[in-house]
Order: structure tokens, then sequence, then C-alpha cells
């Protein structure tokens, strides 16, 4: 979502075929990424750390954390943003500890700064103790800065009503 705004409404169905399910960021989902979690206020998910989304030493590549970051903020600013059209302007992400093929980790967004013009967002990455769900260990955390007032075309609102629709059923 970030860098040129939200993912763009899929493409209606074809004769015979039916709807897609609603996807909030294809890219991201396609790795198998969950959104548990779509506010103003707070954006979170799960990603299973499969081969696809593994470097060659079967670690969780950094450009999927980076992925995360990027997305889960974006989300987050159009929300806060009240559904504006939004722009990447910088992602800052440390990697401080390893999250293993088989492991699943959790990606949560939080805003530090909700201006009219600029949002800042801190996103971190847990890896999840599998027997308790709760936080082991952090993996990567991130400072996403977006640009977050630029006009929204009318195409995107149909992507809008997607992800309100998406995040009352949280």
């Amino acid at each position: 979502m970030g860098g040129g705004g939200a993912t763009g409404p899929p493409s209606p169905p074809a004769p015979g075929e039916a709807a897609k399910p609603f996807q909030v960021d294809r890219a991201l989902e396609a790795l198998g990424f969950e959104f548990t979690r779509v506010t103003a206020g707070e954006v979170a998910g799960r990603l299973p750390v499969t081969e696809t989304c593994c470097q060659p030493f079967d670690w969780l590549n950094g450009g999927v954390s980076a992925l995360m970051a990027e997305v889960t903020a974006s989300i987050g600013c159009y929300v806060a943003s009240g559904y504006r059209r939004l722009a990447g302007v910088q992602l800052s992400i440390n990697h401080v500890g390893p999250a293993r093929l088989g492991d699943l980790v959790q990606a949560t967004a939080t805003p530090i700064q909700l201006g009219r013009k600029i949002q800042v967002w801190e996103v971190q990455i847990w890896r999840i103790d599998p027997s308790t769900s709760e936080r082991k260990d952090l993996v990567s955390t991130a400072r996403v800065t977006l640009l977050a007032n630029l006009a929204t075309s009318q195409v995107m609102k149909k992507y809008e009503e997607g992800l309100k629709n998406f995040s009352s059923k949280l």
C-alpha cells in the first residue's frame, strides 16, 4: 500500500466466476499474512514463516519484514486520515532477532504522530510462542513516515468500503 496509495479494488468477476474475497493487501496476503486488527490506532496481523518468505538460511527475509512494516503502517495511515490516498516518504527498519522457518510472527503498527499532512507509525514484529500465543522475541522494529493528505480517486471508494466491512468483522 505504501508508495503510491492503497491497492486498487478487485476486478469484477467474469460471467460464471465467483467474486474474489476482499484483500487488504494482495502482496502481503499472498505470503500468508492474516490481518487480525485494522483501526486508526492499530493495525496487526500474523504471518507463518514459510519457505516462500525465507532467505536461503531458512530465516525470515528482511524484505518481508519491511513489507509487513510498510503495509501495516500504510493501512493504519489510510484509516486514520479518513481514507485519504497516501504516499510512503521513509521507511527505517532494524532487524534485531531471527525468525526461523516454521515460526509465527506478529506485526503491530501504532501511530506515533497523526498529523493532517504527515503521519509517523512504529511497527514491531515479534516471534510468537506457539504454546501461549504470546510475544516471545522481538524480530524487527520499524518507523514509517507517510504523506497522508492526497486526493482520493473515486475508484478507491470500493476499496474503502471493502476495508471498512473487513475491519468491522475482526
